[in-house]
């Protein structure tokens, strides 16, 4: 059966699944755990400023975008492993 994924796209369960477990994976390690810390420092972390333009707004808002979808597959990932 097929449903909406996190990003919005349509895929089987299981498929939602293998995708959450593996981006899981990849930044449970140490250098996966540096690599997030450094890509949350200069999105979800970062402040635009009053004098930020629309373009650059949309481009970080785009970045701030990805970097919470990895973070919710990997808290979706674990949440299955705690069941």
């Amino acid at each position: 059966m097929t449903q909406i994924g996190i990003d919005g796209f349509p895929r089987s369960k299981e498929e939602e699944e293998v995708i959450s477990k593996d981006i899981e994976a990849l930044f449970k390690t140490p250098n996966g755990k540096a690599v997030l810390s450094y890509l949350r420092s200069i999105t979800i972390e970062a402040v635009g400023g009053g004098a930020i333009s629309d373009n650059e707004l949309r481009h970080l808002e785009g970045q701030r975008y990805l970097v919470g979808l990895i973070e919710r597959h990997i808290r979706k990932a674990q949440k299955g492993a705690s069941k």
